[in-house]
């Protein structure tokens, strides 16, 4: 091979869709034609790209495996000539499944498999997958290249085991299934840089987009030079392709510009949006149906919704009762104008007082209570989701994380639907999303943001009454959920101790309604759902 040559890498942030192998194969096919036409020598794609991340039990299904061999057979025929392409997929050998990087084209035909299998938080790779034993090196255009999956380029250990086999480690390349959460840019880069000096080599992270489930993968690929220095970065939450040169002297030249950087508020905003987009479409629906209260939390669901699908795709239904104030409905018809949306008013009375009266002798000896507020929450769910079932379109539950933390929701009334794009979403940061989405163009209507909220479900109604104040729930849930902080410890920062006590007292509670929630995607470091797993029936008291 000639030394002199410079030497093209893409790196494809693809959004693949998990299951989709025939599609994603395709698409795979797609771009490799793309990177051809910029003369792309090696064009890299995310780890599982042709399963999609994270495939779960798929993995167990021996069909799954004839589909693989198809979509190499379909690859191998297809990749343009000159090529050399990595691509993330399961392999199987013999009776051992690996998670593996596959190189293939211009003669190469080879398996990388993954050393370092994650299982803690999201991920549970261990009950699938045996660990790699190997690193592996190519050679392309007199580079030394050492392949490594997602979690391999976390540990020194790796890096110091390949430099043992390899005389010399020009390039890194790193394939990941890496999903998004707060501040998790600066971690991965603060990661790359020490991996890059420890290796006196240039680093290609490539990176998954797209939402999946309760996850949302933010692609964030970039590529870091020898010493550290971020080179390129990739969009952020969106399906591209960066392409760099390596110059024969090792020098690092973008093809492609890198973006305006993302405040945090922005990448969380554009996030939910993604997340709810992948989740309706590649679910097969036609849209979503949102109940819109003139409340913060449903106007701002109502603006992620039409940002991610358009406003041909979004019906809101306006459901009052007796409760229900005026300006609520004044606000919910505001800014569905303002979105374009199809918006529909139907009053629950008639329907909640025919339950009242179909249980009034059963309830007779009983004084009125939440009984009777769920039933109106439970009104609105049925209604909500006939109308979705109707016209085939998914329902968006619109509570936020202090709501389900505390359990301040109702089954099968608010919290029936199909996805919650707000479930990792605390009070306080909903304001903040909330001005953040006007600050682009005003949408919601700015008395939707400085009424005190209220659920509307009894005369005079807020939240407050039954909850503390939201900056000091959220600050409290926080330490207790996300930070795992036991009790004393929260009260010995300065929080009213009978405050600190309802507010885990009710989080312990309230496990119940959470494992009956919608999914929601996750942001935060520790989100409900696949990530915080507390049993149900339990007895614990924190210290």
């Amino acid at each position: 091979m000639q030394q002199n040559q410079s030497l093209i890498i893409a790196s494809v942030q693809m959004n693949a869709t998990v299951g989709a192998i025939a599609d994603n194969t395709e698409r795979v096919i797609s771009w490799c034609r793309q990177a051809s036409e910029s003369k792309v020598d090696l064009v890299l794609f995310p780890e599982l790209v042709l399963t999609g991340y994270p495939p779960e039990d798929l993995l167990f299904r021996q069909d799954l495996y004839v589909q693989l061999e198809q979509a190499k057979q379909q690859i191998c025929q297809s990749l343009p000539e000159d090529m050399v392409a990595v691509i993330g997929l399961p392999r199987k050998k013999g009776d051992k499944l690996y998670n593996a990087a596959w190189i293939t084209g211009s003669g190469f035909d080879q398996y990388y498999h993954k050393q370092k299998l994650p299982n803690y938080g999201v991920f549970d790779e261990k009950r699938y997958f045996c660990k790699g034993k190997k690193s592996q090196c190519i050679q392309l255009k007199g580079k030394n290249l050492l392949l490594s999956l997602c979690e391999d380029i976390w540990f020194s250990s790796t890096i110091k085991k390949a430099k043992k086999h390899h005389d010399s480690i020009d390039i890194i390349v790193n394939i990941n299934a890496s999903p998004y959460q707060i501040d998790k840019h600066r971690q991965r880069l603060a990661m790359l840089t020490k991996r890059a000096q420890q290796a006196n080599a240039a680093i290609f992270y490539c990176n998954l987009v797209g939402g999946q489930d309760e996850l949302v993968f933010d692609g964030d690929s970039m590529v870091v030079n020898a010493a550290g220095q971020l080179v390129q970065q990739a969009c952020l939450l969106q399906e591209t392709m960066a392409i760099t040169k390596v110059e024969p002297s090792g020098a690092l030249v973008p093809l492609t510009a890198s973006p305006k950087p993302l405040k945090e508020i922005e990448q969380i905003y554009h996030a939910l949006v993604l997340s709810v987009r992948d989740y309706v479409y590649k679910n097969g629906f036609n849209g979503v149906v949102i109940a819109l209260s003139g409340g913060i939390d449903s106007a701002l669901t109502l603006a992620i919704a039409v940002d991610a699908l358009g406003k041909d795709s979004v019906e809101v239904l306006f459901m009052p009762s007796r409760y229900t104030a005026k300006i609520s409905g004044d606000d919910a018809l505001e800014q569905a104008k303002k979105m374009g949306v199809v918006y529909r008013t139907l009053a629950i009375e008639p329907v909640f007082n025919a339950f009242l009266d179909t249980l009034a002798e059963d309830f007779k000896d009983y004084p009125v209570d939440a009984t009777e507020e769920n039933i109106q929450a439970r009104c609105r769910g049925i209604l909500t989701m006939a109308m979705a079932n109707k016209k085939n379109k998914l329902v968006l539950t619109t509570g936020n994380k202090s709501e389900m933390s505390v359990g301040y929701a109702t089954l099968y009334g608010d919290m029936a639907g199909g996805f919650a794009p707000l479930k990792d979403i605390s009070k306080m940061r909903v304001y903040a999303l909330a001005n953040y989405r006007n600050s682009i163009s005003p949408v919601i209507p700015q008395r939707v943001i400085a009424r005190p909220p209220s659920a509307e479900l009894a005369p005079g109604q807020k939240d407050e009454d039954s909850l503390p104040p939201y900056e000091i729930l959220d600050e409290i849930l926080y330490r207790f959920v996300e930070l795992d902080q036991s009790r004393q410890e929260i009260i010995q920062q300065g929080f009213d101790a009978e405050v600190v006590n309802k507010v885990i007292r009710l989080t312990l509670l309230s496990e119940y309604k959470r494992r009956q929630a919608a999914p929601g995607v996750k942001i935060t470091a520790k989100a409900f759902g696949r990530e915080r797993r507390f049993p149900i029936t339990s007895a614990y008291q924190p210290l």
